[in-house]
């Protein structure tokens, strides 16, 4: 294409974002690609974001018919969001021919099957560089740069939200609640933060991802996802006496002849490449069979960032190269065949679990004694001395109790999460034993597998 025109819908953060990048940077795109990319449309309900941001009133539209009918409009960018009427939006304008970028992870994790299915049946491309890392070019790493790698494994801190809470948590020693509270006054996080720190919006991510990176299409609903919402501020001070920083990793990993995908808070040694990674920002480590390991950071969210990723596609679409890409047969999920997914519970790690339990000769004995009957060994264990005058609470019974209850941290070598769960169930039984444990797994970085030769 010498041109191309464009239509966005929806105009809040990342579409006004976008808009102005496409209006006060059209020269120097064309510039740099050959093409003069003009936004025609910003289709609407309500234009006060863009009257804010100073987009031409002439641009603004509340039909999206109008921006279908015209026949110079080649890309349309959908920036609504969620996985109603977003959908509508890009199959009705994939079914007019023309090509879609959008940002919107959750209606591809959950919908992308179809959608890029239908693309293909109407010989156009969606492009969706902007749905998993804000302005970092994870998508086009994995589908052209890495594109000699068979992918062993990815694991990212892909929330920006979760990031900046556990980074508020681990620098200033304050709850989660709090942690919470100071990001919503930045304008981290939304004033219902459920999608970001239950884990659900890192799982949108993770399944796009790994189907990219494995060349498969995996049941969304298999992912197993746990956030940080329950974290307690303990689990993360010890975890740093150990030498451990806490982060909600988003993991896909092959195994056998298997995948394994799940998110969920883990500890990840000071040393671990993504250890540094604070506040809002993303990191996505891949690990490929010929690269070895390479990491991929940036600003994952907010509206410049996204939109630099949407006009990318953009530009990718209009100079044909990502509808080549998009031709691939071994990598999208609407022609791959289905990954078969291994649970957690296969998986071997190391653990560590918090107890509290009763200050009384024998319990450390019985404890060890239940994991070791489950084939799992104790690495260290620590216990702070309980202070003279500390009260004593009533056993589960009611009767009277020794001091306690206190807390206990062990960790443990590496075990199959499925053993350690059971011992943990056994554990959780005992009388000398409060409720409250915690069991947070402990990641070592993947292990790189490149050929000598």
């Amino acid at each position: 294409m010498n041109s191309c025109a464009v239509a966005v819908i929806g105009c809040g953060t990342v579409g006004g974002a976008t808009s102005r990048i496409l209006i006060e940077d059209r020269s120097y795109l064309q510039e740099r690609t050959g093409i003069d990319i003009e936004l025609r449309y910003v289709v609407d309900r309500d234009f006060t974001n863009a009257r804010k941001l100073g987009i031409p009133e002439s641009l603004y539209t509340e039909e999206l018919d109008k921006a279908l009918k015209d026949p110079d409009v080649q890309v349309v960018i959908e920036l609504v969001g969620g996985t109603t009427i977003a959908r509508d939006f890009i199959r009705r304008a994939l079914e007019a021919g023309k090509h879609v970028v959008t940002a919107n992870k959750a209606l591809l994790a959950h919908h992308g099957t179809e959608l890029f299915a239908l693309a293909r049946a109407n010989n156009v491309a969606v492009g969706f560089e902007a749905s998993c890392g804000g302005g970092i070019p994870i998508i086009r790493a994995l589908t052209d740069g890495l594109i000699a790698n068979r992918v062993d494994a990815v694991f990212g801190i892909v929330n920006g939200t979760c990031n900046f809470i556990l980074t508020e948590m681990i620098e200033k020693g304050v709850d989660y609640a709090a942690a919470l509270a100071d990001a919503q006054r930045a304008g981290l996080a939304e004033a219902d933060p459920t999608l970001d720190v239950s884990g659900g919006d890192s799982a949108h991510k993770i399944a796009i991802l790994a189907s990219l990176a494995f060349g498969r299409r995996f049941d969304f609903d298999n992912i197993r996802v746990e956030g940080i919402d329950r974290l307690r501020l303990e689990d993360v001070i010890y975890g740093s006496n150990l030498g451990y920083v806490i982060k909600l990793l988003a993991i896909a990993q092959r195994i056998d002849d298997g995948y394994c995908l799940r998110v969920r808070p883990v500890f990840i040694s000071h040393d671990h490449p993504l250890s540094w990674v604070s506040g809002p920002f993303n990191a996505i480590s891949v690990y490929g069979h010929t690269t070895g390991h390479t990491m991929y950071y940036g600003r994952g969210a907010g509206g410049t960032p996204t939109g630099s990723a949407v006009v990318a596609d953009v530009v990718s679409i209009a100079t044909g190269a990502w509808k080549h890409i998009y031709d691939y047969p071994g990598m999208w999920p609407d022609i791959a065949s289905e990954g078969r997914m291994v649970p957690p519970e296969e998986i071997v790690n190391r653990f560590y679990l918090r107890l509290l339990v009763e200050d009384s000769p024998g319990v450390l004995a019985r404890i060890a004694s239940i994991l070791g009957d489950h084939g799992i060994s104790i690495s260290s264990v620590l216990q702070n001395e309980v202070p003279d005058g500390a009260r004593t609470l009533p056993g589960r019974s009611g009767e009277a109790g020794a001091s306690g209850p206190v807390p206990v941290v062990i960790t443990v070598h590496p075990a199959l999460e499925r053993d350690l769960l059971d011992a943990m169930r056994k554990i959780d039984a005992l009388d000398a034993v409060a409720p409250g444990s915690s069991i947070i797994s402990i990641i070592d970085e993947h292990e790189e597998n490149i050929p000598s030769h």
